[in-house]
């Protein structure tokens, strides 16, 4: 997909040969001048961490061995260096002899899969110094997790069953948008240090692939959204992100213009680069800083493997709200998130509740404070959730229209995952004058807030409510949505 790019060699050490994360450390270590000098001549970069040399390795290639001559070009050595042993004294940032290093090693794909991604570009303004730092740890690719499906009886649950397992997304999407995550983020570490230099250190900038591509609910037309982080601290979203979205955007058009189409910069809430990737044809979203969507990307995932009738009765209400055109924030409906939270909702609500609240029950685990490179346990240290509900999805589906079709209160009600219930609404000027209110996990806004017109909102009600009767009276899904359709486009 990038420049320089050689998929497939060479290959990972196997499982039982291989490291952690960080890279080995050799007992090399860096005196107090070279770390001096190394951060007068890259004074931005944290290199706190930078305290020893490194060999590093790629599958069965040997050692890469690191520059010995001076950091500086034309420079002379200071008196008391020059007795110094040969692998003490400072590197030569800008080397031309020196091989190229791997800026960062990316999580592998898991298994007999697993490929290693030689460097894009032999560059030589990433201080050598820089690159011995060992990365920050990577949110590792996740498999989705083994889980049995539950059994359809009659007419409507399986063809509710048997979309979903048209549709869902495969192993091969997911992957295909891990390794453009993989290369995009090479290409940005090793270009952050010229396009940003103001921020506190090259490698703290780490591109999470997020939304539903990740979080269990994707189908495979799902657009890849990508969540690059700058630094832990947020980012003014009208001004530094934009600038950075801007720089990035100029960078699509130019140097990468062969292998990313169609870049555009949007200028919304929370701007984004959309791009499409022509080896893959996957359309993507880039962000910049919106911690929010990594967190609650995890949130979901356990939500999504918790019981066995989310996924499915997910996949079918996000493939029957678009064909019904209420499933497009952009054009003033419900986003896809929002959709899938008020399915959540509906599922905690229910008199024999088939979903807990896991903020609740598991308040460790999905804390905002929680560090983003740890998010991703979250999925792990919760058990599946035995419900005495025994409804099928049939009847699940027919519940989620009536329920919004009838009984919940639009005017002073709001949709709550984080307290598994309908709450009051604030009275803050977020949520005034707003016709659909669907609580945020973990920030508390409003992701419905898209809906601000009467006529989108009396739109979307009256699609449940005509959807509820049409599927009470046949007990077809064609009735509310034509399956073959659905299935065409994926």
């Amino acid at each position: 997909m990038f420049p320089n790019s050689i998929l497939g060699r060479p290959p990972f050490t196997p499982n039982h040969q291989q490291h952690n994360n960080f890279f080995t450390l050799s007992p090399t270590v860096y005196s107090h001048q070279q770390l001096i000098d190394a951060q007068f001549n890259f004074q931005n970069a944290d290199l706190s961490r930078a305290v020893s040399l490194q060999q590093l390795t790629y599958g069965n290639v040997s050692p890469i061995q690191t520059s010995a001559s001076p950091l500086f070009r034309g420079r002379k050595r200071l008196s008391d260096e020059k007795n110094l042993p040969l692998d003490g004294k400072r590197q030569r940032f800008h080397s031309p002899h020196q091989e190229p290093t791997v800026v960062n090693q990316i999580v592998p794909l898991s298994g007999e899969r697993r490929y290693s991604m030689p460097p894009l570009f032999h560059t030589h303004y990433v201080p050598d110094i820089v690159r011995c730092v060992p990365p920050f740890r990577e949110i590792p690719f996740l498999e989705p997790r083994e889980i049995t499906l539950p059994e359809a009886k009659d007419k409507l649950s399986h063809q509710i069953l048997e979309l979903f397992e048209t549709c869902q997304q495969q192993i091969s999407d997911l992957k295909k948008k891990e390794l453009c995550r993989t290369q995009l983020q090479r290409e940005i570490q090793l270009l952050f240090p010229r396009m940003f230099p103001y921020f506190a250190c090259p490698l703290e900038s780490r591109l999470f692939l997020v939304g539903s591509s990740l979080n269990g609910f994707g189908t495979r037309s799902s657009d890849g959204d990508l969540c690059l982080v700058v630094k832990e601290e947020p980012v003014n979203q009208k001004t530094e992100a934009r600038h950075i979205l801007t720089l990035v955007h100029k960078h699509f058009c130019t140097r990468l213009s062969g292998y990313i189409e169609r870049p555009q910069l949007i200028r919304a809430k929370v701007p984004i680069v959309k791009f499409r990737d022509k080896v893959s044809c996957v359309e993507f979203d880039l962000n910049v800083n919106n911690i929010v969507g990594i967190r609650n990307t995890f949130l979901l995932r356990t939500y999504a493997y918790l019981e066995n009738r989310v996924r499915p009765l997910v996949l079918v209400i996000k493939k029957w709200a678009s064909h019904h055109q209420i499933n497009d924030a952009s054009r003033g409906t419900l986003s896809s998130y929002s959709l899938v939270l008020m399915v959540l909702h509906y599922l905690q609500t229910l008199p024999e509740p088939i979903l807990p609240s896991l903020q609740k029950i598991y308040p460790e685990s999905f804390s905002p404070a929680i560090q983003l490179h740890l998010v991703h346990q979250a999925p792990c240290n919760v058990p599946p959730y035995l419900s005495k509900n025994e409804s099928n999805l049939g009847d699940l589906l027919l519940g989620f229209l009536k329920y919004y079709a009838t009984e919940f209160d639009w005017n002073s009600q709001m949709i709550s995952v984080r307290e598994a219930k309908a709450i009051p609404r604030p009275d803050g000027i977020e949520w005034r004058n707003k016709y659909i209110c669907v609580e945020e996990p973990f920030d508390g806004t409003n992701t419905a807030r898209a809906v601000h017109e009467k006529q989108k909102f009396d739109m979307i009600k009256d699609q449940f409510l005509k959807s509820w009767h049409r599927l009470k009276n046949k007990r077809d899904l064609n009735s509310i949505l034509p399956v073959r359709v659905a299935v065409l486009k994926r």
